[in-house]
């Protein structure tokens, strides 16, 4: 569950939809509950996004993920408003951006918020300091300083000494890490990311993934993290929102998808999906008590683990020997993990019958 703060980011029943009959096509799906073929059909209109609501935790990294077409990039450009909503709110540090006029939103865009496109889009003429340093330059920050922001974001991306290359002398993953020093330069609240290594081959993919993560650690930006992977949502988010045909479907941390997806599509989409990292001891886990009235006194000299231990960390454990597993909590049993609990986790099997 997302952590009880105050939200980052909030939208709130947003839908649009493309096309001159929008307002009407709206009124008819709440009056007749027309279907995106129907409203298509009957007015010309595409629903691109369909009364999508979540918040998003400060510090939290929150991925949006759904097949080409589920509305997940159109949804992550509404939070910096390159596109205006049919309907809705989208709260920024609870300021409805809808509502800013073009001076207040040039610097909510120029100050809070920074974003990290899929093709970074970097000036081939400018150097990769200065294209780092392209945001600062623009908000008139003066040279001394933005070369020095420059200088210490590059060293954040691991790209020290590579200033005054161009862009076509780096490769794709490393124009990738500039557009991200790009972004981290004006030291925003948000960072939006959409699909942003999905073009790079898997090896380097995941080099980036691991140095977004380490970095995500020092810099805990609040962040929208777009991917059409669920493999790196689930590598990559706190919690990770699910689209399908312009609609979240479910929103969950990782575990939570996995293990209890809200319907069938979710469910295919999670199936082939190794559990081992995902599913922690207080998922699987039988009450202490209940083990107890089943079988009786714990075992003397039982393995122990905390509530956070994953089905990896609970099979050494249980195989380890021919006694369960006591989980504590400060401390305190709370509950016991045995080796036929681990599996039905594996399997993704509710219900303990032990």
């Amino acid at each position: 569950m997302m952590p009880t703060q105050q939200a980052a980011i909030q939208c709130r029943n947003v839908w649009k939809i493309f096309g001159d009959r929008a307002d009407e096509a709206l009124e008819a799906i709440h009056s007749e509950g027309l279907n995106k073929d129907q409203v298509r059909e009957r007015f010309g209109c595409v629903v691109g996004v369909a009364d999508a609501s979540f918040s998003v935790a400060e510090g939290e990294i929150f991925c949006i993920m759904g097949l080409s077409g589920s509305g997940k990039s159109t949804l992550v450009r509404h939070i910096n408003r390159l596109i205006e909503p049919t309907a809705g709110e989208i709260l920024i540090d609870g300021s409805d951006i809808n509502q800013l006029g073009a001076e207040a939103l040039r610097q909510v865009r120029a100050e809070k918020i920074g974003m990290v496109f899929q093709h970074t889009a970097l000036l081939p003429h400018r150097t990769v300091r200065d294209n780092v340093a392209l945001g600062l330059e623009l908000r008139g920050v003066d040279k001394e300083a933005r070369i020095k922001v420059a200088h210490e974001k590059l060293a954040l991306v691991h790209l020290d000494g590579w200033e005054e290359r161009m862009p076509s002398e780096l490769s794709g993953g490393m124009q990738q890490r500039v557009g991200l020093a790009r972004a981290m330069a004006a030291d925003p609240r948000v960072l939006l990311m959409d699909e942003p290594f999905s073009a790079l081959d898997p090896l380097i993919r995941r080099q980036l993934q691991d140095q977004f993560l380490e970095l995500a650690a020092v810099m805990k930006k609040t962040t929208l993290f777009i991917t059409h992977d669920l493999d790196e949502a689930i590598r990559i988010g706190n919690r990770i929102a699910i689209m399908k045909d312009g609609r979240v479907v479910q929103v969950g941390t990782p575990e939570e998808i996995i293990t209890a997806p809200a319907d069938d599509y979710v469910a295919e989409f999670v199936e082939g999906i190794s559990r081992l990292h995902l599913v922690y001891a207080q998922t699987v886990m039988q009450p202490v008590d209940q083990y107890r009235a089943r079988h009786g006194e714990l075992p003397a000299d039982c393995p122990t683990a905390a509530l956070e231990a994953d089905l990896d960390q609970l099979t050494n454990l249980t195989v380890s020997g021919d006694k369960p597993v006591v989980i504590l909590d400060g401390g305190r049993p709370v509950g016991v993990v045995t080796m036929r609990d681990v599996l039905r986790g594996i399997q993704g099997g509710n219900g303990h019958a032990n």
